[in-house]
């Protein structure tokens, strides 16, 4: 069982830095789709639910089980929440470290040109659909504070995110497990858990 568990362990840290790669990559996929492809509200409001948050489920559900069957294809409820917070945590710190260096070494702008990409569209969008000036206002003011708000990068506010962050991973780790749990039969070769061979489902 110790065996088992070390491997769990080993292998939810070596998925999640491949994890944490990908969400990287389509954070910065994301970044530039904002500001230089997507020109309409709708496209900015819709391509990062597609980037940011469907594609990165899709992927968490593929590693998950990919997990499960680099340990032999089975694990108990405990041995899952474990493996994937694992891998959901590195992931984590990969992706925030790496948008970390991103943000302030090739895109040290990256908050501005956001929120100027933003505040287009908006109002692009407010004007055609005939808004008053003032409502328009009030709408680019509101976007620009939420923006402003993020150039806040005090220890505080970071310790609070990760913070949160290793709650969402918990949280995301026990409802994987809950579906993805899968009891092994008993083996046994010398008083050593052996796992037997991954089964697919």
């Amino acid at each position: 069982m110790e065996n088992l568990d070390q491997a769990i362990k080993k292998n939810g840290a070596t998925t999640g830095l491949i994890l944490g790669a990908i969400s990287l990559v389509l954070g910065i996929l994301n970044f530039y789709y904002m500001t230089a492809i997507a020109t309409s509200f709708w496209a900015m409001i819709l391509g990062p639910i597609v980037i940011s948050m469907i594609i990165p489920l899709i992927l968490a559900i593929l590693f998950s089980k990919d997990l499960r069957k680099k340990i032999g294809g089975f694990w108990n409820f405990k041995q899952a929440t474990t493996g994937l917070f694992i891998m959901f945590f590195v992931s984590y710190l990969v992706s925030f470290a790496g948008n970390l260096v991103f943000t302030k070494v090739v895109e040290p702008n990256s908050i501005d040109k956001l929120k100027t990409a933003m505040v287009t569209a908006t109002t692009n969008m407010m004007e055609k659909s005939g808004a008053s000036q003032e409502k328009i206002d009030e709408s680019i003011a509101r976007t620009e504070k939420s923006f402003d708000d993020q150039k806040d990068q005090s220890a505080g506010k970071i310790f609070k995110g990760v913070a949160i962050a290793v709650i969402v991973c918990f949280v995301f780790a026990l409802i994987f497990a809950a579906f993805l749990k899968k009891e092994a039969p008993l083996q046994f070769d010398g008083g050593d858990y052996v796992a037997p061979e991954s089964d697919t489902v």
